[in-house]
């Protein structure tokens, strides 16, 4: 059980921070990639409304310039310009209304290819990663990682875009009426630049802070409001501390949030203080050329509605920029675990087989764990013949679980080989694989839904009549009929609606229904009444029947009844013969039979295959 003393660990550790390089932004915009279309569009409508936008500048000039003009006024063009100055802004937000569909399309896309990217690839990675990352810190990543570059995703492109060009077009049509006041109006640009990369700076440091605050607010959720925790805050009478640990969380998050929303305040009120300023130098120094008689009035209003102009853009453009820092922080929390390298992975010459599996081969296999503390196992060797059952005694810890996890690949050997029907595990294709093998533990897990989905996880397209029968088979179906809504019930949150027999045996259907050939199997009966207890093993005896079954057993039945027993003691295997020979030796076999076995030798009828317990429940960090 020493892996349980990495929980947290792994994933979980601080790691240096990784900089921020055009690869990585390159690799952003990847995602941007098949949705050009979308991009193009966006451009066109972009082009479009800065050229609308600049247009009532000049209209403004006409009017005061040409419609008002006290030598020629002239009141049909005043109408027409006024026309133009209202439409101008309608069309352009009509156009602005296209541009935000086609920019929340291409967001939401990209959104969509990152949450099923990250999902799809966590569901590559090994055991080996889940059991060394919190599951709260996972879950935090898919969903509040993700959701936190949405707004960005969704709007930053159209945003930066829009605003660049609006930016040159102002700038343009600046220089356009007078070259002069828009120099003025542009050297002081620069001087914004500096202090934004610092509040960008400050604004990733604290983006990075606040996410795995909240990954740390999920685990605490995601352990005291399940029905287990919950169940073990409660008994203990724990809630107090349970709430004063998330309430600490809490705050601090809550502060982080506060610096956060303020950092960069201060300056982007001096942006503000300078864009009310900058019409008032161009009244000051226009005001001096119009009384010089070398500009007029209209160039003076319209280029006071350009510099306005000018510098909504470029305060957008540095709020962007901020946003885009701290966006960053969370593509570099996720593509951490995009960069995550599958431990086991499918070769691309795999096998598929045209028969069932039915023998398997373990030779020389040696196992560790990431932590390394010990092997886990060592020069483990037997074979399992077609339709034999073998049976895994030991004391707690010895590597039971380890073995059974290394044939379905949960693991793989570190040392020798793992054969089934001659070939390599390594070489077959998960698919294969997979179908080959069923696994039934003592941590039973169901889903939140209806008794027919979780069967049917099994076989996704079995009909009624091969529930029933798997039903049967378990010994379930009158249970399950009897329920108010059948088949159709719903079980709860890992099944909590249901007794921990029924929870087995409708795992025990769900494993018939998948019909594989080698079984693993880790029962659950020890916690049972005697009824229950009974049900559940002659279901385990109906879905043993003809299959090659490796059984951690701890009772006397599957002892009796196994074609081979291997005793297991730290991590290799001491003893291996029939229940008949180990107890003629006299070793270690012998010794656990005298004090746990002939005790219950009256209480235990010998199944042919009822499996037993060893008291013990594998969690996928157990080193059993």
């Amino acid at each position: 059980m020493h892996v349980m003393m990495g929980m947290g660990m792994g994933m979980d550790r601080q790691k240096p921070k990784r900089p921020v390089t055009r690869a990585t932004l390159l690799r952003i915009l990847a995602f941007f990639k098949p949705y050009a279309r979308y991009a193009w569009g966006v451009l066109l409508t972009v082009v479009v409304m800065a050229a609308l936008g600049v247009l009532p500048a000049y209209i403004v000039r006409a009017i005061f310039d040409n419609a008002l003009n006290p030598a020629h006024p002239d009141g049909n063009l005043l109408d027409w310009l006024v026309i133009g100055f209202v439409a101008a802004p309608i069309i352009s937000g009509l156009i602005g209304v296209w541009q935000n569909y086609l920019g929340v399309m291409m967001g939401q896309k990209v959104m969509f290819d990152l949450r099923n990217s990250l999902y799809s690839h966590l569901q590559r990675l090994s055991l080996r990663f889940f059991t060394s990352t919190r599951t709260g810190e996972v879950i935090s990543r898919v969903v509040n990682d993700v959701n936190g570059v949405q707004d960005v995703v969704t709007g930053t492109f159209t945003s930066i875009l829009s605003n660049v060009l609006t930016l040159i077009v102002t700038a343009v049509a600046m220089f356009t009426i007078d070259w002069r006041l828009s120099l003025l109006s542009l050297c002081t640009l620069p001087l914004l630049i500096y202090p934004t990369l610092l509040v960008g700076r400050a604004r990733y440091r604290i983006s990075k802070d606040t996410q795995a605050r909240f990954a740390t607010m999920s685990q605490i959720l995601q352990e005291t409001l399940s029905i287990s925790g919950i169940v073990l805050v409660k008994s203990f009478m724990r809630q107090g501390y349970e709430v004063a640990r998330f309430s600490k969380e809490n705050a601090d998050l809550m502060r982080l949030q506060i610096r956060g929303r303020m950092v960069g305040r201060w300056f982007f009120m001096l942006i503000g203080l300078f864009t009310a300023v900058a019409p008032a130098l161009v009244y000051w120094f226009g005001g001096h050329e119009v009384i010089g008689g070398r500009m007029s009035i209209g160039d003076i209003l319209a280029f006071t509605a350009l510099v306005t102009r000018l510098f909504m853009p470029v305060t957008t453009l540095l709020s962007v920029n901020t946003d885009v820092q701290s966006s960053l922080a969370l593509f570099d929390r996720i593509f951490e675990y995009l960069d995550e390298k599958p431990d086991i992975v499918e070769r691309t010459s795999s096998i598929t087989p045209a028969q069932p599996a039915q023998r398997a081969e373990f030779s020389h296999v040696g196992f560790s764990y990431a932590d390394g503390n010990r092997p886990a196992l060592v020069d483990i060797s037997f074979t399992m013949e077609p339709g034999t059952v073998t049976a895994l005694v030991g004391p707690s810890g010895a590597g039971k679980t380890t073995i059974t996890y290394l044939l379905p690949r949960l693991y793989d050997a570190t040392e020798g080989q793992l054969c089934i029907d001659g070939y390599d595990v390594r070489d077959l294709s998960f698919k294969w694989l997979g179908d080959q093998i069923g696994i039934v533990t003592q941590e039973t897990f169901l889903f939140n839904a209806s008794v027919r989905d979780n069967l049917r996880y099994g076989k996704t397209d079995a009909n009624d009549d091969e529930l029933i029968a798997a039903a049967k088979q378990a010994q379930i179906h009158d249970l399950i009929a009897s329920m108010p809504n059948g088949y159709d019930t719903i079980v709860g949150e890992r099944g909590y609606k249901l007794s921990g027999g029924e929870k087995q045996r409708i795992a025990i259907a769900r494993v018939i229904l998948k019909d594989p050939r080698i079984l693993i199997l880790d029962e659950a009966t020890s916690a049972l009444d005697s009824h229950s207890e009974a049900a559940v093993q002659a279901a385990l005896a109906n879905l043993m029947q003809g299959r090659t079954s490796l059984v951690i057993a701890h009772r006397l039945s599957t002892i009796l009844s196994a074609d081979q027993i291997l005793f297991v003691q730290d991590g290799r295997i001491a003893e291996h013969g029939s229940h008949a020979q180990l107890l003629a030796a006299e070793g270690l076999y012998s010794q656990l039979y005298e004090r746990q076995f002939r005790n219950a030798q009256g209480k235990f009828s010998a199944l042919p295959a009822a499996i037993g317990s060893n008291g013990h429940t594998p969690m996928p960090v157990a080193h059993d």
